[in-house]
């Protein structure tokens, strides 16, 4: 179901950080699909959904849906702290028209292994959509195995989105049966496509999708080996500038100088200093040129 590159979308809000920018959003996520986005992502970690309200989480879901009319899935952020708040917020996703449900794990306290498994069990229950397994150990304190993957398979967990960073642990779910694994680390993006993921959720794709979109099509479409190197050498140093620094204050950064509809970022977060920013903008100008180079190289002469 899950193909391409899938943009981790921001949560753009007012000025004031008050409320969300409803047509910012659908602004944003129109600007994506047109650049080649194979689905979108609201409601996870780039899109600050630990700031957001119940009621905001689900108006995001809506107005994402209603946004992209049907032209490429949504995969809505669904995971809270509570198994009844994640099935409540999971129901109305698939109710608002989401492809998937994107479930974070319970990130209070790490959760045994027995408690994991029934709170995905419950929700997979709840839902008639796919339901994502969201690894992110740093956030959860929760690191399965590729043993316990399948058995969240057996439950109805049939994708998992990887923002692990372990390179061994993600090819072993790839080469072996269990979930079908989307990465979510943009660093290993290049590795992931080249070991066989077919799908990536991106989170720099919100700020150059063209750039990401051609990354995924040399690597998995034409399998252009030489023309991906060059690509990806264009896109890292801003990869890792984001995982370097506060990510989803960076991302939002990037995406307003691209000329997205930001909005602040809320508290606790805050923005980049002045000189993060400077940095920041040369390393997304410089990236911005990767596509274009790519396809003046390879005009036929």
């Amino acid at each position: 179901m899950f193909h391409g590159v899938l943009p981790a979308l921001i949560t753009p809000f007012t000025v004031d950080g008050s409320a969300i920018d409803e047509g910012a959003l659908a602004a944003n996520v129109s600007r994506l699909i047109a650049a080649g986005a194979g689905g979108v992502v609201p409601g996870g970690s780039s899109g600050e959904f630990a700031t957001l309200t119940h009621a905001e989480r689900r108006q995001l879901t809506e107005v994402t849906v209603e946004a992209a009319a049907g032209r490429v899935p949504v995969v809505a952020g669904t995971g809270a702290l509570s198994t009844r708040e994640t099935i409540d917020l999971s129901v109305h996703a698939e109710e608002a028209g989401a492809a998937a449900a994107m479930v974070v794990a319970p990130f209070y306290e790490p959760i045994s292994w027995r408690q994991l498994l029934a709170h995905y069990t419950a929700v997979a229950d709840a839902l008639t959509i796919p339901v994502m397994y969201y690894n992110r150990p740093e956030t959860t304190g929760v690191t399965l195995t590729a043993d316990q993957y399948r058995e969240l398979q057996d439950v109805g967990v049939t994708y998992v989105k990887d923002t692990g960073g372990d390179a061994i642990a993600a090819t072993e779910l790839i080469q072996t049966d269990g979930p079908t694994l989307v990465n979510g680390a943009d660093t290993l993006t290049f590795a992931a496509l080249a070991a066989g993921v077919e799908g990536v959720i991106w989170g720099a794709a919100s700020i150059l999708p063209g750039q990401c979109v051609e990354l995924h099509r040399l690597l998995v479409g034409d399998v252009d080996l030489r023309a991906a190197r060059e690509q990806w050498a264009r896109l890292w140093p801003l990869l890792h500038f984001l995982e370097s620094h506060s990510y989803t204050a960076a991302l939002k950064t990037a995406c307003r100088l691209v000329g997205g509809g930001t909005g602040p970022t809320r508290a606790p977060l805050l923005p980049l200093s002045a000189q993060e920013t400077n940095e920041l903008s040369a390393l997304v100008e410089d990236a911005s040129r990767a596509k274009s180079m790519y396809r003046e190289a390879s005009a036929p002469r």
